[in-house]
């Protein structure tokens, strides 16, 4: 490949980010307080301390949060939630009482943010709006101060957040450590309480009972952004959700083994730093596919009798293959996420029905290029979450399979499986390392040898 080839080149989604980023730093400047006789010279610097804000902000995200650039939808959530809140900071400093500022609940930015993403880019987030926030209002300095480390408290308090009493700690902590703030700024100043003024705390309590109008600020979110939050994956996860129910009815055993695969990807996962709710999500619904035709999965089969006996090895591999697409199908008729809908089209990769392609060229050995038709669609696995589900379901599968279950036999399976799909190139796309992928089967392995333990033979009992 020459040189001129590997020069980048600007994607119509970087034009367009780059549009929203240009935009909001004008309306910022537009919205700015302005004087009676406002001079050019003036507007200029505003422009520059607004322009250098979101350079930062876009540099921040190109180096360490990316995919966010990938989306435009993302990188507009973004956006608007620092244009909000400093369109709201310009609102209330219209006010006679400047002290109406504490009212504003910046604590917000972080709890929405921290819902769909992590605490690093919540608190980039929150510190970027309330800069620009800051330098609008009257002793900038304080304001700045006691809104920052207020929002960096409620982060640390912020794990669990689908746990409804979470979100009303953050708003306590919120209160109390505004109030503590207020308190030691007033006595270094003045070395007394003679201005400590009861009415600030009830202001800063306000503050506080504003952080619970969260939950439907990120219901909003989430349905116009697309995002999948932890309460919403649990609601999915739960297993009297009508598409499971109907899965658990009508191919009970692609059902359980759904569970397996859910419980040995929630340990990889959790190993592994991957989302935890996300995986056991993934996993309960990837072979939803599996409904249409139940009987020609061996795991659905009770009487020893399969359809496939009486057809050919590659409309066999046809209906086999057929799974993913009719999983997606089925999803998009439930209105499931796309996130989820992601794990049905993965979970095979570009992998090959290799059980009904070898007894194909058993029966056709001078046919080799058909080895397209017995091969999964795709894509391959995108994401760390999708790479566990795609392991897990393999190993699970093949699990069954052993004659004699020891702990040699189940590291022999897992590493064979991982191996072979490493090989076949299905995680090229995924940056997973050397650590995560022998964390991924020390989790396996250690969830299998619990799942197929030995037991102790019980004596029969007489009657």
């Amino acid at each position: 490949m020459s040189e001129t080839q590997n020069v980048w080149k600007p994607t119509r989604k970087y034009f367009l980010n780059l549009i929203y980023f240009i935009l909001s730093t004008i309306l910022v400047v537009a919205i700015w307080p302005h004087e009676l006789k406002e001079n050019w010279i003036r507007i200029l610097g505003i422009f520059i301390l607004v322009s250098s804000c979101y350079l930062v902000l876009w540099l921040f995200l190109s180096h360490f949060r990316s995919e966010v650039l990938d989306v435009t939808r993302k990188t507009l959530f973004i956006i608007l939630i620092i244009l909000s809140f400093v369109s709201l900071t310009r609102f209330v400093i219209t006010f006679a009482d400047q002290n109406v500022l504490f009212l504003i609940p910046f604590v917000i930015i972080p709890v929405v943010i921290r819902t769909f993403y992590d605490a690093r880019l919540a608190l980039f987030i929150l510190l970027i709006t309330i800069m620009l926030s800051g330098f609008m209002v009257p002793d900038s300095f304080v304001y700045i101060f006691m809104s920052f480390i207020s929002g960096m408290v409620a982060i640390f308090t912020l794990t669990n957040i689908y746990r409804r009493a979470k979100l009303f700690i953050t708003a306590l902590t919120v209160i109390i450590s505004y109030s503590a703030l207020y308190l030691g700024l007033n006595l270094m100043h003045d070395g007394s309480f003679e201005n400590v003024k009861l009415s600030a705390f009830y202001l800063f309590a306000g503050n506080g009972l504003l952080v619970l109008i969260s939950y439907p600020i990120i219901f909003i979110f989430e349905k116009r952004f697309l995002f999948l939050s932890d309460a919403t994956l649990l609601e999915l996860a739960d297993i009297n959700q009508p598409l499971l129910r109907k899965l658990a009815e009508e191919a009970p055993g692609s059902f359980q083994h759904s569970l397996q695969v859910a419980n040995l990807a929630e340990e990889a996962a959790r190993l592994t730093g991957a989302n935890l709710l996300l995986v056991r999500a993934g996993a309960l619904y990837h072979d939803i596919g599996k409904i249409a035709n139940p009987k020609y999965y061996i795991e659905n089969q009770t009487n020893g009798l399969s359809p496939h006996d009486n057809l050919n090895p590659d409309d066999s591999a046809k209906v086999i293959i057929n799974h993913v697409k009719n999983g997606v199908i089925l999803a998009k008729n439930f209105k499931l996420p796309v996130q989820i809908i992601d794990f049905i089209r993965t979970h095979h990769g570009t992998t090959v029905a290799y059980f009904f392609f070898k007894k194909y060229t058993d029966m056709h050995p001078w046919d080799t290029i058909k080895e397209k038709e017995f091969t999964y669609p795709g894509p391959r696995p995108f994401s760390k979450e999708t790479a566990i589900i795609m392991m897990a379901d393999a190993v699970e599968a093949s699990s069954r399979s052993l004659v004699k279950y020891s702990e040699e036999s189940i590291s022999e399976l897992v590493e064979r499986i991982v191996y072979l799909q490493e090989q076949d190139g299905q995680f090229s796309d995924i940056p997973l390392t050397f650590k995560d992928i022998s964390d991924i089967k020390i989790a396996f392995k250690k969830r299998l040898s619990n799942i197929y333990h030995v037991r102790i033979a019980y004596p029969e009992r007489e009657f």
